[in-house]
């Protein structure tokens, strides 16, 4: 990809903004909203010092590829990614937004991330290890870690602004949200993982878990937020899978576990992360894009 600096915070003065997230900064264009990724990443829900170059970039593409994938499943918040399309008043900013904005609907957000497992790793092993179950929904014994699960299995998690999401059960959800939209929810996140999942692997690539966030526009669900990018899924080679421990991945596991082994109590501020772990987590996404969304 083509070199730039990057990007940690925009601050337009005369747009108003939405909200600063953990990497996407969101301006309100009143029927509209101008999503921005940046290259900010987070760990552990701490957002770390040093920039991922390309992030943002990478992090675009794959959300159009996958809205355009699976707008058969459900229709999406996506108006346009084409700069020139945008508001003329944006257009100064136009070197800044390009390759990493959409222009999105303006939808209500269901305040429920919905989770999708098709393997049996991260916060699903932990808790499988302590009552073999997840959110709620009871599993075979004696499964590794890794392990493919007999299906893929919707285990959703409250969206909390600060702090750790909490996984919850179904049960949970539908006292919430009601029975009819939880069922939605979880038929249409299982759908969408299921064929995501099958063209990965086709790829190359195993989508271990992932989550999806939806939101109401005009009385109806659509899919919001990002969509199966490395920052909201488990990427791991298929040619190196090997169940029994944690695999190799093209997601931010890579830098997770270099700072599970430094002296750092999760907590902020985050430490920098070192010009390797930079260079190798940037190539680990590009490679990540190329290999699901770039024809050969």
């Amino acid at each position: 990809m083509k070199e730039k600096e990057p990007l940690r915070i925009t601050s337009f003065k005369d747009v108003e903004l939405f909200k600063r997230g953990k990497v996407r900064d969101v301006y309100d264009l009143k029927d509209k909203l101008l999503v921005i990724s940046t290259d900010r990443i987070s760990c552990f829900d701490v957002v770390i010092p040093t920039c991922i170059p390309h992030k943002g970039e990478i992090l675009t593409k794959l959300s159009l590829f996958w809205f355009d994938f699976t707008k058969d499943i459900i229709p999406n918040h996506l108006i346009s990614a084409n700069v020139n399309e945008f508001p003329k008043s944006l257009s100064k900013y136009f070197d800044i937004l390009d390759g990493r904005s959409m222009l999105v609907k303006k939808a209500k957000s269901i305040p429920v991330e919905c989770v999708v497992r098709g393997y049996l790793s991260g916060s699903g092993w932990k808790e499988y290890q302590k009552s073999q179950s997840i959110c709620g929904i009871k599993l075979p014994k004696g499964l590794k870690e890794s392990d493919k699960l007999p299906e893929a299995i919707f285990t959703p998690s409250t969206k909390e602004e600060v702090g750790h999401d909490i996984n919850v059960s179904q049960d949970y959800v539908e006292k919430e949200l009601g029975r009819d939209i939880t069922s939605k929810l979880r038929d249409v996140s299982l759908a969408i993982y299921k064929k995501a999942a099958n063209h990965a692997e086709s790829k190359g690539i195993i989508i271990a878990d992932t989550k999806f966030e939806f939101g109401l526009y005009d009385g109806k669900m659509i899919l919001i937020d990002e969509v199966l990018t490395p920052d909201s899924s488990r990427f791991w080679p298929k040619s190196e899978y090997a169940p029994g421990k944690s695999q190799p991945s093209f997601d931010k596991q890579f830098v997770r576990d270099y700072l599970e082994s430094l002296d750092w109590d999760k907590t902020p501020p985050a430490p920098e992360l070192p010009k390797d772990i930079v260079e190798k987590t940037s190539s680990k996404y590009e490679q990540a894009l190329k290999m699901l969304a770039l024809k050969a």
